[in-house]
């Protein structure tokens, strides 16, 4: 069990910058040290663990507490006096629950669990629409329908309290009726007590149960699993016709002057806020980030896209397990000296009697502007959001039949599974079955950290994104370059001016995750003199979308294809961040990852890796540089930590269908790999035999290289486990010899030339590889 737990506010910082530290201890104290990175892989066939003290004001003893997260999304209205002083009144909302049976849910609230005061419109234990008012002295009266929705199908929920009778009435009804279900009802019953209006706020999704520490937020009770659209409030009694006419938006005047307040949550999608369109402008925020624009209960099907018809769109999809900002108190803040250099670094936290808790906050450091190096590595921030506190391990994922061994589960696994606050990755479900679109950076991550396994990872190092490319950052320490290190999440922001003091951008070894901005500048500094060295494979894959105001946090829609972990639902392609249609990069009317890299993502599999052998392409006079001190015959990678060669988990291929240049040279493929490897999902038209790294060619990673304009070009090595191969003989062997030949050459800003010929014509990938790309070659 991790007893000491913590993340930061920042992952990338320059000199000068601020940089917090929010730590939950349960021992009574700790120790906290800033560290830099080098080496993070236990493998004793490796480096080994390296990390370099730094001596800064920060370092020494705090004080532990415990502090939690509050998982669950809602949307929050302050308490207001047109709230407060209700009397009689009807409150409404279009619920899609998605966990009906779970117990009671809160739709829409004003109620304080703690003081058992105000009302709410619940779903309660039947599964079945209730209506709740308490007088804050302890007694609450109910009235419920007592049948079950049906889950994931739309319904009206409405309910009303007349102050003069204290007649209470509760409505339940299915926008869609089906033969032999009774799901419909109308109940109502007479209140033993008036309802005590206090002031908490009014949230949807969730009931008030206090604030949070901070005192930003709330903290929430009995949360809802589901989609709500269209909530309103309107003082009096309502009849069910001018309930009808409030949804409509075509209430009359007269109705309209009594509505508190009517929430139109299509109005502001990109947003973290929710508008109401009542002359009371009760605006509210939402937290936890529930995922916005999916399909609302009047969606027609006629528009696929939330921009081109908001008002099919004006549903919210709350989860109990969403989790945005973890919302702790600050431990301590550390500002970069001038003297720390750029480079990968953590705060290491240690605590018991032996240290034998131990903790890391990674972060980076870029350079002060005007002092780059000419190299630099791109830390794939953006990735490892993406499989953020995944839970491979222990949900019900087929990793035995994937990595063809038994799992072995990592302390951060077993935590995880017990501590589902903690939030997930991009790859996991919420507590309802659907698939988790958003994933933010601002928790602790427990997988991005020195030392933590995986399950995915190859046999030997079992090491996956932020581990896996340490054995890159060593590797360069150990050949002796300067180099800076910057966040791709800095290139969304900053665009190519962050890669323009480059000559070399080197990635890390699963750079699957881009937002637009990220890929559009790594794109364009390629085109303009820069030289990119793809040292990973499945990079560039799926495109992903930051919020405009809500920093840290990406969202992903998998949308058609691809080799997915959930689909989303017919109509929600399109993230509610930005409205940017979401999926595979190569599926979005421009080359992908071919046209950036050379390769896309061919196949994959987690038992061993493999080796590559040269092809023709690579005794091409343009890639001589390469091949200095490798023999001809010579197997390239037939050794390595991560499963045991440089060619394996997830590999890449050459293809000029899906948008690889045709001067790219070919010069290395992999081969023979195992049945456990297979043709990627979105290759496939018909589910055919002969997908296996034994029987289809397409199982293989080719290592890439073109030229770009101005002078620029890229090198691919197509395989993840790659850079595993860099530190094996004391890192004297030819991936390395491979690596350093090219990295040479691309840091010399001589311009790669750029000697026209005659287009070569259009061929297969088997072609390509076997027969070569030009006539030199």
């Amino acid at each position: 069990m991790l007893k000491i737990t913590g993340y930061s506010d920042q992952i990338s910082v320059a000199p000068g910058d601020a940089i917090k530290f929010m730590v939950n201890c349960e021992h009574r104290e700790y120790r906290a040290d800033i560290v830099r990175i080098v080496s993070g892989d236990l493998n004793p066939e490796g480096p080994g663990i390296i990390e370099e003290a730094i001596d800064t004001p920060v370092n020494g003893k705090y004080r532990g507490r415990k502090q939690r997260i509050h998982a669950g999304s809602y949307a929050m209205v302050p308490s207001s006096a047109p709230l407060e002083s209700l009397k009689s009144f009807t409150v409404q909302v279009m619920v899609w629950p998605s966990t009906p049976l779970k117990g009671v849910q809160a739709l829409v609230s004003k109620w304080s669990a703690k003081k058992k005061s105000g009302f709410a419109l619940v779903i309660d234990a039947s599964g079945g629409i209730a209506f709740m008012v308490g007088n804050g002295k302890g007694k609450v009266t109910t009235v419920a329908i007592g049948k079950p929705m049906v889950e994931c199908e739309w319904y009206l929920a409405a309910a009303s309290y007349d102050a003069k009778t204290r007649e209470m009435t509760v409505l339940q009804e299915p926008l869609v009726e089906y033969p032999t279900i009774d799901d419909a009802g109308v109940e109502q019953k007479k209140a033993a007590i008036a309802p005590a209006m206090n002031q908490a706020p009014l949230m949807m999704a969730s009931c008030y149960n206090g604030d949070t520490p901070r005192g930003d937020a709330a903290i929430g009770a009995a949360f809802f699993n589901g989609k709500l659209d269209s909530p309103a409030i309107t003082a009096g009694v309502l009849s069910r016709a001018e309930i009808s006419t409030i949804l409509a938006g075509n209430a009359p005047t007269t109705l309209k002057q009594r509505m508190i307040g009517r929430w139109d949550f299509s109005r502001d999608i990109t947003e973290t806020t929710i508008t109401d369109i009542s002359s009371h402008r009760l605006h509210g925020k939402i937290q936890h980030l529930p995922t916005r624009g999916v399909i609302g209960y009047n969606w027609s099907g006629d528009e696929l896209s939330w921009k081109h018809a908001p008002e099919q769109y004006g549903a919210i999809k709350f989860h109990d397990d969403d989790v945005y900002d973890a919302g702790w108190d600050v431990d301590f803040e550390l500002t970069i000296p001038d003297t720390m250099k750029s480079g990968i670094y953590a705060a290491r936290l240690q605590a018991g009697k032996q240290r034998e808790d131990e903790e890391y906050i990674p972060f980076v450091v870029r350079p002060k502007p005007g002092k780059e190096n000419k190299i630099c590595f791109l830390f794939p921030i953006t990735s490892y959001k993406a499989y953020a506190n995944e839970h491979f391990a222990t949900d019900p994922w087929p990793a035995e039949l994937m990595t063809h061994r038994a799992v072995e589960l990592d302390k951060h696994h077993i935590f995880l599974n017990e501590h589902r606050e903690y939030g997930h990755s991009l790859y996991d479900r919420h507590s309802d079955g659907s698939g988790v679109h958003i994933s933010s950076r601002l928790r602790p991550v427990l997988n991005m950290r020195p030392k933590a396994q995986t399950v995915l990872g190859g046999d030997g190092s079992q090491l996956w994104q932020f581990n896996a490319d340490t054995h890159l950052t060593v590797w360069l320490e150990k050949m002796g370059y300067d180099y800076d290190v910057i966040t791709d999440e800095d290139v969304h922001y900053g665009g190519t001016d962050v890669l323009k003091p480059y000559d070399v951008v080197l990635t890390g070894s699963h750079p699957e995750y881009y937002s637009k901005s990220m890929f559009d500048a790594v794109f364009d500094y390629t085109h303009q003199g820069g030289r990119l060295m793809y040292m990973g494979g499945n990079g560039f894959y799926w495109r992903v979308s930051y919020h405009n105001s809500a920093p840290g946090v990406i969202e992903l829609r998998r949308a058609e294809g691809g080799s997915r972990a959930w689909a989303p639902k017919s109509g929600e392609y399109y993230t509610g961040f930005t409205g940017e249609y979401s999926g595979l990069w190569r599926r979005q009317g421009r080359a992908g990852p071919n046209a950036m890299a050379g390769v896309g993502f061919s196949a994959e599999g987690f038992d061993i890796s493999t080796y590559y052998r040269r092809n023709p392409d690579s005794f091409n006079d343009r890639v001589k540089f390469m091949f200095k001190g490798i023999r001809k015959n010579e197997l390239i990678g037939d050794f390595g930590l991560i499963g045991g060669g440089a060619a394996g988990l997830e590999v890449d291929r050459v293809e000029r269908e899906f948008g690889t240049p045709p001067h790219a040279l070919c010069v290395a493929s992999s081969e023979n790999h195992t049945d456990t490897y297979l043709v990627v999902v979105e290759d496939i038209l018909f589910n055919l035999p002969g997908v296996g790294g034994q029987e289809n060619e397409f199982v293989r990673g080719d290592l890439c290289f073109f030229e770009t304009p101005n002078g620029g070009a890229v090198f691919s090595v197509s395989s993840m486990a790659w850079v595993g191969s860099l530190p094996s003989n004391d890192f004297d062997n030819n991936v390395s010899k491979l690596t350093k030949n090219v990295l040479d050459r691309f840091a010399d800003p001589k311009p790669f030339p750029a000697k026209k010929a005659p287009a070569p014509a259009m061929k297969d990938s088997y072609t390509w590889r076997v027969k070569g790309s030009t006539p030199e070659a």
